[in-house]
């Protein structure tokens, strides 16, 4: 029996990104298909299977999604057929699975598209790749070497 990983996912006008948490992943295997139907299987760390098959809102370009293998998980770049911001991730109108979650690391809303450079611009997410999603969480904080800069500088 097959299980699900979590999946946190984002959209930019001409494509979504699906971020697949499955930390030292093997026999990882993705498939794009042009009517919208995403697949992933791959095999966990202890020999189980792990599996899921989506139908996105709209159409893809198979020959333009790329993927990108971390050591805590699977970057999948989709690229969309026609640019333009999808109401949902999923063609159902159903409440998606819930192993399927929204990407706040990544979220870009339709008016901020264009200045976000973040991820709009360029697919330079292998900086992303090897790094918990957590880590983020942190941005903006001061590292030990830092602060202990600033603390030298006030005594």
């Amino acid at each position: 029996m097959s299980r699900h990983p979590e999946v946190l996912w984002a959209q930019r006008s001409d494509k979504v990104y699906l971020t697949i948490s499955l930390p030292d992943a093997k026999d990882i295997s993705v498939k794009c298909e042009p009517q919208g139907i995403f697949g992933f299987s791959a095999v966990g760390v202890q020999g189980e299977l792990f599996d899921f098959s989506l139908e996105l809102f709209g159409k893809t370009l198979p020959e333009k999604c790329k993927t990108k293998v971390g050591l805590r998980n699977i970057i999948c770049s989709v690229q969309k057929e026609e640019k333009g911001w999808w109401k949902r991730l999923l063609k159902s109108e159903e409440k998606p699975a819930p192993y399927i979650k929204v990407d706040w690391n990544k979220w870009c809303d339709e008016d901020d598209e264009g200045s976000n450079s973040d991820l709009a611009s360029n697919d330079d997410d292998a900086e992303h790749a090897g790094q918990n999603d957590e880590s983020s969480d942190d941005e903006g904080m001061l590292y030990l070497p830092d602060l202990e800069k600033l603390r030298g500088n006030q005594y």
